[in-house]
């Protein structure tokens, strides 16, 4: 299967990545779903909404303060990496993530779309505008956005709001242009997302499924690898990089 879809890679310019909760996992990040993850220890929708930042700004900064630290201990796996060095087969490439906690940022790959923010970047809750300096904040004393002087919240999406229209459109755009599409460690149940993978299948794309356990789009990929990413991307990465040397 490694050789077959090496062909793929070799053979394709425009690839696009679909990774979710389970290539974090890799790396000890909590799920988002899971019964022991970081979202199962808290009522989300008493924290994770604009209604609740409103209310309680302090409260809300406190727990992401929190989930700060707990993300930043933790590192990027195998799988990110071999993402990372995956980018560098293809003309065009766009890893489209369901994931706020940077790791493949850190893993160093390039073309990013994040889907649902990014837990290290903070935004003005009035006007939207990103503050790129990467600061703790103290809850306590939280500071006001300097265009508009309303509170600065976490850049990630709440419950209840839209996701970035230009985002969702570039995700949506790689995805009709693919020729190979891997969709990596997500249940493929959370929409928008989960059309990426079907929006690319039926462009003429290669579907290529990494997942530990069988999801929804299983039946319709071309490949279904029940691996852990940290495990079969290495390898993968590792015998494209043999077949180009000529080895």
């Amino acid at each position: 299967m490694i050789e077959k879809i090496a062909e793929l890679v070799l053979n394709c310019n425009n690839c696009v990545v679909l990774t979710g909760a389970g290539i974090s996992a890799e790396s000890g990040v909590p799920t988002f779903r899971g019964k022991e993850g970081l979202w199962g220890k808290f009522r989300p929708e008493e924290l994770a909404t604009m209604d609740a930042f409103m209310a309680n700004p302090d409260i809300v900064w406190e727990w992401y303060n929190w989930r700060r630290d707990l993300m930043g201990k933790v590192e990027p796996n195998k799988g990110h990496y071999a993402i990372s060095d995956l980018e560098k087969h293809f003309q065009n490439f766009t890893l489209v993530t369901q994931n706020v906690d940077n790791l493949h940022r850190i893993a160093d790959t390039k073309q990013i779309l994040e889907l649902h923010g990014n837990i290290n970047r903070n935004k003005c809750a009035d006007c939207g505008k990103v503050i790129e300096i990467e600061h703790d904040i103290d809850p306590g004393n939280i500071p006001h956005c300097d265009h508009c002087q309303g509170k600065i919240r976490p850049d990630v999406v709440w419950f209840g709001e839209m996701l970035d229209a230009d985002i969702i459109s570039g995700a949506f755009d790689a995805a009709e242009r693919a020729e190979i599409f891997f969709t990596i460690g997500t249940s493929a149940v959370v929409q928008p997302a989960a059309s990426l993978p079907i929006t690319a299948k039926q462009r003429g794309a290669t579907l290529i499924e990494i997942n530990t356990e069988e999801t929804p789009i299983s039946g319709l990929a071309d490949f279904v690898i029940q691996k852990p990413s940290g495990q079969f991307l290495p390898q993968l990465v590792e015998y494209i990089e043999k077949k180009k040397a000529g080895e």
